[in-house]
């Protein structure tokens, strides 16, 4: 019977995982088999024929009929037998020329600045949502096998802190659709024209994710043990299938802003929505976003049991989030590492679709944006860093490796001083004469990208190393080969650092064109540290000896003030990248097609932007408080009704 029991079981598993994958797929297919012709009528586009419209069969554009014009008497008749060329009318508009009197003006109200800030906390807070139950699920994973409780009441505590920001999130995509209609409304008209049927896609799936997401919150007590708990797992893992396939979908129509495809010169759409959603930039807007989201929401959820910890009014609260905060801060450096590589590869692909943006981007208007990123990178360095340095105090026998620290600090330190030096100085004309060029004689050579991706690589690989340590504080291997293994894992950490070193120094002599290339050699050298060293170590410590327990809650209050920089910075630098990016359109809607004429079509000064964005974050750090909050008041009221 107890046979007969477990088979069905598995049975049933098997069953709602191939409803997850059938769900996955879903989306996809359905974008995929969207026909060419448009079956929404020109409610949104224009009546009449749209000027530079592509005839049909050039752009597979549909007709809506055909007139045949009888040949006068005395001509000939192939001049009479027209098929109504001049008639035919396409079904999507071209993008309309605007002018400053196309856009409202509502009093009181800045449009520009309004949609800015409404976008960027919407981006912010569906940032969180979909990040949170990722990792939620995984930690609820990993307390189903290990059949440790503490996991899933960590991952029932994270989800649950995510709820309001959940609503908050809707609320501003209502809100910033009502302002998208209200102040730039031949916009709007334009871009839901083409991607119309998949703001519909959009709309069912956010349904589908409200489903998920409150059977998934409201159902976890109930659905704790046995077939039911696969049921569970099934509902939260289509909550991340129904959240990825909303952000990949909205990321098709940023990634059509910035490099429009299936339109033609006029801006015509062809009728194929895949052509239009699979743009230049939507996948590496799509890993990128991706690997950001995981590192965001990690650090907004280690600001929250920094704060747990801090007010804790007993030991074991203290442990629990002590421990709660390391997982979080474990999951945004996990998230972090490699978004560095996802980030070049953007700014890659955007070079190769424009040069002019990418010169923009890095050599022109925004490059000091992106030494100011370069300091806030390098405050999440530090950041991660000393917490991971605090925590070691918490273990017995870590002090075997507090050693290490001095010498991990400098080479920290030196790659950061080299992150963020730039290439061309802000200097008045005697200064320029002085120094002899806009370029520092000795310092000039730090800015140029062979410098910063060899500090980036170090930097990242010098944080892995702590890690390394940290993880091994009280553990002492008992294979055999353990002398081997380390001597095999110092090797390796320094071969691959000489490796990174030397080729960011033979990058100076080679051509700028062959000096990118270099990149990759570099992100794999570092990829290979840190995967090798990782095998390495698994197998070196399995069933490794302890020098005794982590001490959970034996933390310095200081070093939860470093998972508050952490979601702080994390949330400038979303900020101020997401500014870069959609700036670097200047004064286009949608470049090169859709120009923006309003009266706010200009780059505003790096002042200026700046301090929208720290306002913005602002209001964001006061919502995400408020989330906080309300889940604590709702934790003490479920305490004070239990008791």
């Amino acid at each position: 019977m107890f046979f007969l029991k477990k088979s069905f079981s598995r049975k049933v598993s098997l069953l709602f995982f191939s409803c997850f994958i059938f769900t996955f797929i879903l989306p996809f297919i359905s974008l995929s088999l969207l026909p060419s012709s448009p079956s929404l009528n020109v409610a949104i586009a224009s009546e009449s024929p749209a000027a530079g419209s592509v005839p049909s069969g050039e752009a597979g554009v549909p007709v809506e009929g055909k007139t045949k014009v009888k040949a006068e008497e005395g001509k000939k008749p192939a001049q009479g037998k027209v098929e109504g060329e001049e008639a035919k009318k396409s079904a999507y508009m071209a993008a309309p020329k605007l002018k400053v009197e196309d856009y409202p003006i509502v009093k009181g109200f800045n449009s520009r600045i309004a949609v800015w800030i409404v976008s960027q906390l919407h981006l912010f807070f569906g940032a969180f949502v979909l990040a949170v139950p990722i990792f939620v699920l995984v930690i609820e994973g990993i307390g189903l096998s290990t059949k440790d409780e503490r996991y899933d009441h960590m991952a029932h505590e994270f989800i649950k802190v995510s709820m309001t920001a959940f609503s908050i999130t809707a609320s501003l995509g209502g809100l910033l659709a009502f302002m998208f209609v209200s102040f730039y409304p031949d916009f709007f008209k334009y871009m839901a024209g083409i991607f119309g049927k998949t703001m519909i896609i959009y709309a069912i799936l956010f349904f589908g994710e409200s489903f998920c997401l409150y059977i998934y919150y409201y159902g976890w007590d109930r659905m704790n043990e046995g077939f039911s708990k696969w049921v569970h797992l099934t509902m939260g893992l289509m909550l991340n299938v129904f959240g990825m396939t909303l952000m990949v979908l909205s990321n098709a129509w940023v990634s059509f802003m910035m490099a429009p495809s299936g339109i033609d010169d006029a801006g015509v759409f062809s009728g194929n929505i895949w052509a239009a959603i699979r743009g230049p930039l939507w996948n590496p807007i799509n890993l990128h976003r991706f690997i950001a989201n995981i590192a965001f929401g990690g650090s907004i959820v280690g600001a929250y049991a920094a704060y747990k910890f801090l007010s804790a009014k007993s030991d074991e609260e203290k442990a629990h989030y002590d421990w709660m905060g390391y997982t979080a801060n474990f999951i945004a450096i996990f998230g972090f590492l490699p978004l560095p590589f996802a980030g070049y590869w953007l700014m890659k692909e955007m070079y190769s679709y424009s040069q002019q943006m990418g010169i923009t981007a890095m050599g022109g208007a925004f490059a000091w944006l992106f030494i100011i990123q370069a300091v806030l990178i390098g405050a999440l360095f530090l950041g991660a860093n000393y917490y991971l340095w605090c925590g070691m105090g918490r273990i017995k026998g870590s002090e075997r490796y507090t050693p290490a620290i001095k010498y991990l600090i400098v080479v920290i330190v030196v790659c950061f001083l080299v992150w963020f030096t730039p290439h061309t100085l802000i200097m008045t004309s005697k200064e320029v004469t002085q120094v002899g060029g806009t370029h520092h004689p000795v310092l000039g050579y730090l800015g140029v990208m062979s410098a910063k991706n060899t500090a980036v690589n170090i930097l990242i690989v010098s944080t892995f190393l702590s890690f390394m340590l940290y993880r091994r504080s009280n553990k002492i291997a008992t294979v055999s080969w353990a002398g081997v293994g380390n001597a095999l894992q110092v090797a390796l950490f320094t071969a691959g650092a000489i490796n990174i070193v030397s080729l960011g120094v033979y990058g100076y002599y080679i051509p700028a064109n062959i000096r990118i290339g270099l990149s990759i050699p570099q992100v794999m050298t570092t990829l290979t540290i840190i995967i090798v060293s990782s095998v390495l170590d698994g197998f070196m410590y399995k069933g490794a000896k302890s020098t005794g327990p982590i001490e959970w809650g034996k933390m310095a209050p200081r070093s939860q003030y470093a998972l508050f920089l952490l979601a702080v910075s994390f949330t400038w630098l979303m900020g101020l990248m997401g500014y870069v990016r959609s700036a670097l359109r200047q004064h286009w809607h949608v470049y090169t097609v859709l120009r923006d004429n309003s009266v706010d079509a200009y780059t505003p000064t790096l002042g200026y932007a700046a301090g929208i964005i720290t306002i913005t974050v602002y209001i964001f750090i006061a919502l995400v408080m408020f989330a906080f909050w309300i889940a604590n008041f709702s934790a003490k009221k479920h305490s004070e009704a239990s008791h």
